[in-house]
C-alpha cells in the first residue's frame, strides 16, 4: 500500500523533473542571439555546436515554384537577409528541389548556409546512394546535417538499425561527407521516442510543432522533453499546419501560428516560402519575434482546443495523406 511519505516523494520528484525541463526549455530560448550581426536571430542546435537561424527555408515549397529563376532569387535574398538554414530532401519533387538549391548555392553561397537534406532509405546501400545523389544535386562535398526522413511507421526505427542505414550515416560522418545526423517524422510521438531510445546519440530531431499539437498526439509534450534531456536539437515543422492550413481553418493568423511555434524550445522552425512577399513577411516576423508569455500560450491553446483534439487539422498524423510515396512503397502501401 502506498504511504503518504511515498506519495510525497513521488510528488516532489515529479515537481523537480518539471522544474528541470522548464529550465532546459528556457536555455534553448535564452540561447537566441539578436539579429544585429547575423541578419536573423540564431539559436544553438542541440549538442552540435552550430547556431542556426530561427527560421529554416523549406525545401519542398521552394521546389514547387514553376519559375526556377524566381526560386533562386528568393533563396539568394534569404541568404542575404540572414535566413541561412536550408532544408531539403532526396525525394522532394523527384530530386528537383535539391538540384534547384544546388544551383542557387553555387558560386559562393554554399559557405554561408547550414545545409540539411534527408535520406529516404533505411538500408546500407540505399542510404549510400541517397547521399551520393544528394551531394551531386546540391553541388557540395558535404552536408551540415543529414536526417533519416519520415520515420513514421512503427517498424522504421528497427529498419534503420537492422538494415544498415545508421551504419552508412556513421561512415559518412567519419568520411567528412556529413557533419551531423538526425531524423524526422510527423506521425506519432511513440515512433520518435522509439528512435530516441536506440543506441545512438542523435544530434537533431525534426517534428510537428504547432498550436494544435499540444492537444493531439503531442510531440511538444512527449518528445521535446526527451530531446531536451538528451541535448538533441529540436527542429520544428508544420507550424502553419502543413497542407491542412491551421491559420485558415482554425482562425489563427500566420504571425500567431509561428510566434507560438518559436516560443517553444526549438532551435529553428521550418517555413514554406513560395514568393518574395512571403520571404519578407517571415524575415520581419523573425526579426521582431518576442516569446509568447505563458498566459498568451494558454489562451491560444484554449481557443483551438475543441477543433484540435481529434486531429482533423493535423492530417499528417491522423491519415496517410502526407506519407511520401517512397515510404509508402517501402511498407507495401499503394501510392
Amino acid at each position: 500500500m502506498q504511504t503518504d511519505s511515498t506519495t510525497r516523494r513521488e510528488f516532489l520528484k515529479q515537481a523537480a523533473a518539471g522544474v528541470t525541463m522548464a529550465a532546459l526549455a528556457q536555455d534553448v530560448l535564452a540561447s537566441q542571439s539578436t539579429a544585429s550581426a547575423t541578419g536573423l536571430p540564431t539559436r544553438a542546435l542541440g549538442r552540435t555546436g552550430a547556431r542556426v537561424s530561427i527560421l529554416c527555408l523549406g525545401g519542398w515549397h521552394i521546389g514547387s515554384l514553376k519559375n526556377d529563376a524566381e526560386a533562386i532569387r528568393i533563396m539568394h535574398a534569404a541568404v542575404d537577409e540572414g535566413l541561412t538554414f536550408f532544408d531539403n530532401c532526396w525525394d522532394y519533387h523527384d530530386g528537383g528541389s535539391e538540384e534547384l538549391m544546388g544551383k542557387a548555392l553555387a558560386g559562393g553561397k554554399r559557405e554561408k548556409v547550414f545545409l540539411m537534406t534527408k535520406n529516404c532509405e533505411r538500408d546500407y546501400e540505399g542510404s549510400k546512394r541517397c547521399l551520393d545523389d544528394s551531394l551531386r544535386r546540391l553541388q557540395t562535398d558535404h552536408l551540415d546535417l543529414w536526417q533519416f526522413h519520415e520515420i513514421i511507421y512503427d517498424s522504421d526505427p528497427d529498419w534503420v538499425f537492422d538494415r544498415g542505414g545508421i551504419k552508412a550515416a556513421i561512415e559518412a560522418r567519419k568520411a567528412g561527407k556529413v557533419r551531423h545526423i538526425g531524423f524526422t517524422g510527423h506521425k506519432d510521438p511513440r515512433i520518435h521516442l522509439a528512435m530516441l531510445d536506440k543506441p545512438f546519440e542523435w544530434e537533431t530531431s525534426q517534428m510537428p510543432i504547432n498550436v494544435m499539437d499540444a492537444h493531439y498526439r503531442s510531440f511538444q509534450k512527449q518528445v521535446v522533453p526527451v530531446c531536451l534531456k538528451k541535448n538533441v536539437g529540436v527542429i520544428g515543422m508544420k507550424g502553419f499546419g502543413g497542407g491542412s492550413g491551421i491559420a485558415a481553418q482554425a482562425g489563427l493568423s500566420a504571425r500567431e501560428a509561428y510566434r507560438y511555434a518559436l516560443s517553444q524550445p526549438v532551435a529553428s522552425q521550418v517555413v514554406g516560402i513560395t514568393s518574395m512577399e512571403q520571404l519578407k513577411e517571415n524575415i520581419a516576423l523573425a526579426r521582431t519575434f518576442t516569446p509568447m508569455s505563458p498566459a498568451e500560450q494558454t489562451a491560444l491553446l484554449a481557443k483551438v482546443r475543441d477543433v484540435a483534439t481529434d486531429g482533423r487539422f493535423e492530417l499528417f498524423k491522423s491519415s496517410q495523406m502526407f506519407d511520401g510515396p517512397v515510404h509508402r512503397r517501402q511498407h507495401g502501401f499503394a501510392t
